[in-house]
C-alpha cells in the first residue's frame, strides 16, 4: 500500500454510503486517488483482524490513516475531510468542541435510522 494513502472503510451496500463516496471524489479530484475504499459487506473477518469491530463498522465511519492507525466517528471524517482542500474548512468546523458533540449525536441518530430502514438494527 502506498504510504501516503488512507483506508476508508464503508458499507457498499448502503445507497446513501455510495453515494458519499461518490460526492466524495467528485470534491476530491486528484486528492481523491489518495484514497482507498474498502467495502465491509461480509467482511467481519477482515474487520476483526484490523481490529475494528464489525458491528460498529456499520455505526461509525472508520479510516485507517497512512502509518495504519485506525480512527472512527467524527475523527475519520475529519481526516478524510483534510485531504480535500475545499473539505479542510468542514473539517476544521467539526473538530470545534462545542459543535463536535452536537454533530456527534446527529450523526449516531441518521445511521441508527439508515440501519432500522434496512433491517440491520
Amino acid at each position: 500500500m502506498d504510504k501516503d494513502k488512507i483506508t476508508v472503510y464503508y458499507d457498499g451496500a448502503c445507497p446513501k454510503c455510495i453515494r458519499d463516496r461518490q460526492h466524495y471524489e467528485k470534491l476530491a479530484g486528484k486528492e481523491g486517488e489518495q484514497v482507498c475504499w474498502f467495502d465491509i459487506t461480509g467482511q467481519e473477518n477482515r474487520l476483526r483482524e484490523l481490529g475494528i469491530d464489525p458491528g460498529k463498522a456499520l455505526t461509525e465511519l472508520h479510516v485507517s490513516d497512512e502509518q495504519g492507525r485506525i480512527v472512527s466517528e467524527l475523527d475519520a471524517y475529519i481526516l478524510l475531510m483534510k485531504r480535500v482542500p475545499v473539505l479542510k474548512p468542514i473539517a476544521w468546523l467539526i473538530g470545534l468542541p462545542l459543535i463536535r458533540p452536537l454533530l456527534a449525536r446527529l450523526y449516531h441518530r441518521q445511521v441508527s435510522r439508515r440501519l432500522r430502514k434496512r433491517g440491520l438494527f
